[in-house]
This record gives structure tokens, C-alpha cells and sequence, in this order.
């Protein structure tokens, strides 16, 4: 592993735990403001938020691994465990969403206060805060191509819009008053339903990954664009791409000159290999077939 990908896999773990860290302070001022202000609909969202720190600590765990060299047992390495991690992390938040809307119901059935002012101003620094968040770690996640790092990303997404659920529900509540309490419940009640939804964002993609779905035409060109740069290599046939963890392993068919020897082809293919690894830093494991030109 090269000093730039230790950089990059550091980086992406150490972008978890600040996102960790930033859920456990949130979610103890959701559940302050939510209890002291009467507004289940904030509690509701602390709920969240403490899951969030829990599969946090579960994606640092994952990274870690999915980092360690490839070794006898795991040739291809440890990269596959970041979908499993994230599955992990969609059946959390599916339980925090069922939770959430059992406690909804509950309460719309229950007579309780009408939530405070002050709620709805932390609500709007909590919707900013979460929000720009979500730009911070999803752009990190594309850069590294991590899924467990969108789906991290997804997690402040998904709170800064049950926030704003809560926000309208609470703003509701207050501004139609008396009789109108369950307003904040119904909210809470809707965040659920985005929770849930933003489950099967999140679980796609990391699906595709472990079922090693084809999601990479852009690598590919970029693949075959480098490959034809190699002197020797005339062009290239199959080419085929599958990811683990933050790194592609390629398969690919490289066309050269028919009448070179056995020892030319081999060392063409050890060329193309070097300048693929070093053009495209992301591909971790490269295998070659040298196809003889045709023509």
C-alpha cells in the first residue's frame, strides 16, 4: 500500500470518527431540548443521532479492517467488509425508524404540551450544522470512493431532514396552538418514513458492491485510454471492474502484436500493469490476458 493510500484510508477514518464525535454532542442537545421543550419530534431525532454514533464507531471498525494488506486467505484483501459495515448501518436506522414511529403513534394518541419556542431555533442551527456536514463527509466519500462513507454521509442527510420535519411540526404546533399538539408527533411520525427511505439509498448502492454490479464505465475508459499510451500495447477487449472497500480490481484483456515472444508479451503486460497502477492510484489489484492482434 502506497503512502498516498494510507493518507487517503487515514483520512476517511478519521472523517467518521469527527462525524461520530459531532452526533454525540448533537444528539445530547436533541434529547435536552426535546425533553425541557416538550417535543417528542426532537427526541425522535436524538434517537437517530445516537444511532448515528454507534454505527459510526462500527464504520471506524470496518475501515480498519478493510485497510489491513491482503494476506493467504485474502488475496483480493479486506475491502468487502465496508458494504457489510453498511448493511449494518441500514438495519440500525431501520430500527431507530420503527422505534421513532411506534412512540409517533403513541403520542398523537396522547394529550401532552404544546412544544417550546426555543426548540425551533436550536432545530434551525441543528438543519444548517447537519447539512453542511453532509457536503463535508459526501464529498470525502466520492473522493475516496467509499460507500460507507456515503452512507455515513447519508446518516447527516437523513437528520438535517428530520430536523426539518420536526421544525415544521413544531412551527405548526405553535402557530395553530391549543388542540394542535400532535402536530409535532405527526412530524416525528413522517421523519420515520424519510428515515426508512433514505435506507434503500443508502443499501443500493453498497448491494451493487458485494453482488459486484457494474457501476464504472468511467474507469474503464479511463482504463483503456491509459492502456493504448503503453508502447506495445495496440488496444484492449474486455475489461472488467469490481470494487472493494475504496479500491477497483480490474480484469483486463490487452491486444499486442501476434508475432512478439512469449517473455515480449509478458513484459508488456508487466508494463501496462505499472503504468495503470500509477495513472490510476484508486485500482489496487490488476490481472492482464495479452490477446494477439488480429489483423
Amino acid at each position: 500500500m502506497s503512502v498516498s493510500e494510507k493518507l487517503s484510508d487515514n483520512f476517511a477514518i478519521k472523517t467518521v470518527a469527527w462525524s461520530m464525535a459531532s452526533n454525540f454532542v448533537l444528539a445530547i442537545i436533541k434529547w435536552l431540548a426535546g425533553y425541557f421543550g416538550h417535543s417528542y419530534a426532537l427526541i425522535a431525532d436524538a434517537i437517530e443521532s445516537s444511532t448515528d454514533v454507534f454505527t459510526s464507531f462500527l464504520l471506524i471498525l470496518a475501515l480498519r479492517y478493510a485497510n489491513k494488506p491482503a494476506d493467504e486467505n485474502h488475496p483480493y484483501g479486506h475491502g468487502k467488509v465496508e458494504p457489510l459495515a453498511t448493511f449494518l448501518v441500514v438495519l440500525f436506522l431501520i430500527c431507530s425508524a420503527g422505534l421513532i414511529a411506534y412512540q409517533s403513534i403513541i403520542n398523537i394518541q396522547t394529550p401532552h404540551e404544546l412544544p417550546k419556542p426555543f426548540t425551533l431555533i436550536i432545530l434551525a442551527g441543528i438543519i444548517i450544522w447537519k447539512e453542511l456536514s453532509y457536503r463535508y463527509v459526501n464529498k470525502q466519500g466520492e473522493e475516496s470512493h467509499s460507500t460507507s462513507l456515503k452512507a455515513e454521509a447519508w446518516h447527516h442527510r437523513s437528520d438535517s431532514i428530520t430536523s426539518l420535519a420536526a421544525f415544521l411540526g413544531i412551527g405548526l404546533a405553535l402557530y395553530l396552538g391549543k388542540g394542535y399538539e400532535s402536530a409535532d408527533d405527526w412530524a416525528a411520525l413522517l421523519a420515520s418514513v424519510l428515515i426508512l427511505y433514505n435506507c434503500f439509498l443508502i443499501f443500493r448502492p453498497a448491494l451493487g458492491e458485494i453482488m459486484d454490479e457494474h457501476f464504472y464505465d468511467d474507469i474503464v475508459a479511463h482504463v483503456r485510454t491509459v492502456a493504448v499510451t503503453v508502447p506495445g500495447i495496440i488496444g484492449t477487449e474486455k475489461c472488467y471492474i469490481r470494487k472493494a472497500g475504496m479500491k477497483y480490481q480490474v480484469d483486463l484483456h490487452a491486444i499486442v502484436d501476434g508475432n512478439i515472444t512469449v517473455s515480449e508479451g509478458h513484459r508488456l503486460a508487466h508494463d501496462l500493469q505499472d503504468s495503470l497502477m500509477e495513472q490510476i492510484p484508486g485500482i489496487a489489484h490488476i490481472i492482464i490476458h495479452i490477446e494477439p492482434d488480429q489483423e
